[in-house]
Protein backbone atom coordinates (compact mmCIF):
# COMPACT_ATOMS: atom_id res chain seq x y z
CA UNK A 1 0.00 0.00 0.00
CA UNK A 2 1.42 3.37 -1.00
CA UNK A 3 1.18 6.30 1.37
CA UNK A 4 1.88 9.86 0.26
CA UNK A 5 2.79 12.17 3.10
CA UNK A 6 4.11 15.56 4.04
CA UNK A 7 5.23 17.09 7.28
CA UNK A 8 5.67 20.67 8.35
CA UNK A 9 8.42 21.15 10.88
CA UNK A 10 10.74 23.54 12.67
CA UNK A 11 14.37 22.88 11.86
CA UNK A 12 17.44 24.70 13.00
CA UNK A 13 20.26 22.66 11.49
CA UNK A 14 20.42 20.34 14.50
CA UNK A 15 16.84 19.29 15.17
CA UNK A 16 13.67 18.66 13.20
CA UNK A 17 10.55 19.23 15.31
CA UNK A 18 7.17 18.16 13.95
CA UNK A 19 4.46 20.80 13.53
CA UNK A 20 1.94 18.85 11.44
CA UNK A 21 1.64 15.70 9.34
CA UNK A 22 -0.68 14.81 6.48
CA UNK A 23 -0.95 11.35 4.92
CA UNK A 24 -3.04 10.17 1.97
CA UNK A 25 -3.29 6.44 1.32
CA UNK A 26 -3.46 4.95 -2.14
CA UNK A 27 -6.99 3.75 -1.27
CA UNK A 28 -8.14 7.31 -0.48
CA UNK A 29 -7.98 7.26 3.33
CA UNK A 30 -6.50 10.40 4.90
CA UNK A 31 -4.86 11.35 8.16
CA UNK A 32 -3.96 14.80 9.48
CA UNK A 33 -2.73 15.98 12.86
CA UNK A 34 -1.11 19.00 14.46
CA UNK A 35 1.44 18.52 17.23
CA UNK A 36 0.25 20.18 20.44
CA UNK A 37 3.76 19.71 21.87
CA UNK A 38 5.42 21.95 19.27
CA UNK A 39 7.63 24.75 20.54
CA UNK A 40 5.32 27.76 20.03
CA UNK A 41 7.99 30.23 21.12
CA UNK A 42 10.59 29.07 18.61
CA UNK A 43 8.00 28.92 15.85
CA UNK A 44 6.80 32.46 16.71
CA UNK A 45 10.37 33.64 16.10
CA UNK A 46 10.52 32.03 12.64
CA UNK A 47 9.10 34.43 10.08
CA UNK A 48 8.90 31.88 7.26
CA UNK A 49 6.92 29.38 9.36
CA UNK A 50 4.57 32.10 10.62
CA UNK A 51 3.86 33.32 7.10
CA UNK A 52 3.66 29.95 5.32
CA UNK A 53 2.78 27.14 7.75
CA UNK A 54 1.04 28.57 10.81
CA UNK A 55 -1.91 30.07 8.84
CA UNK A 56 -2.93 26.52 7.84
CA UNK A 57 -3.11 25.27 11.44
CA UNK A 58 -6.29 25.38 13.54
CA UNK A 59 -5.93 28.80 15.17
CA UNK A 60 -7.91 30.89 17.61
CA UNK A 61 -8.40 34.49 16.61
CA UNK A 62 -7.35 34.28 12.98
CA UNK A 63 -4.01 34.47 11.24
CA UNK A 64 -0.69 35.16 12.97
CA UNK A 65 0.20 38.81 13.42
CA UNK A 66 3.42 40.67 14.00
CA UNK A 67 3.48 43.85 16.06
CA UNK A 68 5.41 46.84 14.77
CA UNK A 69 8.98 46.71 16.02
CA UNK A 70 8.72 43.11 17.20
CA UNK A 71 10.68 40.19 15.82
CA UNK A 72 8.11 37.66 17.09
CA UNK A 73 4.75 36.66 15.72
CA UNK A 74 1.64 36.27 17.80
CA UNK A 75 -0.72 33.34 17.23
CA UNK A 76 -2.72 30.88 19.27
CA UNK A 77 -3.23 27.24 18.41
CA UNK A 78 -6.82 26.09 18.93
CA UNK A 79 -6.20 23.40 21.52
CA UNK A 80 -9.88 22.40 21.40
CA UNK A 81 -9.56 21.24 17.78
CA UNK A 82 -9.68 17.46 17.36
CA UNK A 83 -6.75 17.83 14.94
CA UNK A 84 -4.43 19.07 17.70
CA UNK A 85 -2.87 16.17 19.61
CA UNK A 86 0.17 15.31 21.72
CA UNK A 87 3.03 13.76 19.78
CA UNK A 88 2.56 10.35 21.46
CA UNK A 89 -1.07 10.24 20.27
CA UNK A 90 0.01 11.19 16.74
CA UNK A 91 2.61 8.38 16.84
CA UNK A 92 -0.02 5.80 17.81
CA UNK A 93 -2.55 7.04 15.24
CA UNK A 94 0.01 7.20 12.42
CA UNK A 95 1.18 3.66 13.22
CA UNK A 96 -2.41 2.39 13.15
CA UNK A 97 -3.19 4.31 9.96
CA UNK A 98 -0.13 3.02 8.09
CA UNK A 99 -0.52 -0.58 9.24
CA UNK A 100 -4.32 -0.77 8.96
CA UNK A 101 -4.51 -2.24 5.47
CA UNK A 102 -6.08 -5.70 5.76
CA UNK A 103 -3.90 -7.20 3.02
CA UNK A 104 -0.77 -8.02 5.01
CA UNK A 105 0.96 -9.21 1.83
CA UNK A 106 1.43 -5.57 0.78
CA UNK A 107 4.30 -3.70 2.34
CA UNK A 108 3.98 -0.11 3.46
CA UNK A 109 5.48 2.10 0.74
CA UNK A 110 6.12 5.69 1.82
CA UNK A 111 6.38 8.55 -0.70
CA UNK A 112 7.28 12.19 -0.09
CA UNK A 113 8.38 15.20 -2.15
CA UNK A 114 11.83 16.37 -1.05
CA UNK A 115 11.30 13.77 1.64
CA UNK A 116 14.60 13.52 3.55
CA UNK A 117 13.49 15.73 6.43
CA UNK A 118 9.93 14.38 6.23
CA UNK A 119 11.21 10.87 6.91
CA UNK A 120 13.21 12.06 9.91
CA UNK A 121 10.17 13.92 11.29
CA UNK A 122 8.05 10.79 10.79
CA UNK A 123 10.61 8.41 12.32
CA UNK A 124 11.13 10.68 15.32
CA UNK A 125 7.51 10.13 16.33
CA UNK A 126 8.86 6.92 17.88
CA UNK A 127 12.27 8.21 18.94
CA UNK A 128 15.36 6.81 17.28
CA UNK A 129 15.14 5.27 13.80
CA UNK A 130 15.61 1.77 15.19
CA UNK A 131 12.38 2.19 17.16
CA UNK A 132 10.18 2.42 14.07
CA UNK A 133 7.18 0.12 14.48
CA UNK A 134 7.51 -3.28 12.84
CA UNK A 135 6.19 -3.08 9.30
CA UNK A 136 7.25 0.52 8.65
CA UNK A 137 10.19 1.03 6.27
CA UNK A 138 13.35 2.83 7.33
CA UNK A 139 13.22 4.93 4.16
CA UNK A 140 10.85 7.03 2.10
CA UNK A 141 10.70 6.93 -1.69
CA UNK A 142 11.66 10.29 -3.18
CA UNK A 143 9.12 11.68 -5.64
CA UNK A 144 11.55 14.23 -7.07
CA UNK A 145 13.93 11.46 -8.10
CA UNK A 146 11.15 9.45 -9.75
CA UNK A 147 9.92 12.56 -11.59
CA UNK A 148 13.42 13.40 -12.87
CA UNK A 149 14.04 9.78 -13.92
CA UNK A 150 10.77 9.92 -15.89
CA UNK A 151 12.00 12.94 -17.87
CA UNK A 152 10.25 15.65 -15.83
CA UNK A 153 6.80 15.45 -17.41
CA UNK A 154 4.32 18.22 -16.68
CA UNK A 155 2.48 17.75 -13.40
CA UNK A 156 -0.66 19.31 -11.93
CA UNK A 157 0.13 22.55 -10.15
CA UNK A 158 -0.94 22.92 -6.55
CA UNK A 159 -3.08 26.05 -6.63
CA UNK A 160 -3.69 26.46 -2.91
CA UNK A 161 -2.73 25.03 0.44
CA UNK A 162 1.04 25.00 -0.07
CA UNK A 163 2.64 24.13 3.28
CA UNK A 164 -0.59 22.65 4.60
CA UNK A 165 0.66 19.09 5.22
CA UNK A 166 -2.57 17.39 4.13
CA UNK A 167 -3.03 19.55 1.01
CA UNK A 168 0.60 18.88 0.08
CA UNK A 169 0.11 15.11 0.55
CA UNK A 170 -3.03 15.20 -1.62
CA UNK A 171 -1.15 17.05 -4.34
CA UNK A 172 1.71 14.56 -4.14
CA UNK A 173 -0.68 11.64 -4.64
CA UNK A 174 -2.25 13.40 -7.64
CA UNK A 175 1.19 14.09 -9.16
CA UNK A 176 2.27 10.48 -8.57
CA UNK A 177 -0.84 9.19 -10.36
CA UNK A 178 -0.20 11.50 -13.34
CA UNK A 179 3.42 10.35 -13.45
CA UNK A 180 2.35 6.69 -13.37
CA UNK A 181 -0.01 7.23 -16.31
CA UNK A 182 2.76 8.96 -18.27
CA UNK A 183 5.19 6.06 -17.83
Amino acid sequence: MRYFYDTEFLEDGRTIDLISIGIVAEDGREYYAVNSDMDHGRIAADEWLCKNVVPHLPLRGGKPTKSFGSNRWSWSLDMSSTLVKPKWVIANEVREFLLAHPDTEHEVELWADYGAYDHVALAQLWGRMIRLPKGLPMFTHEFQQRWRDAGRPELPEQTDGQHDALADARNLKECFEVLQQAE
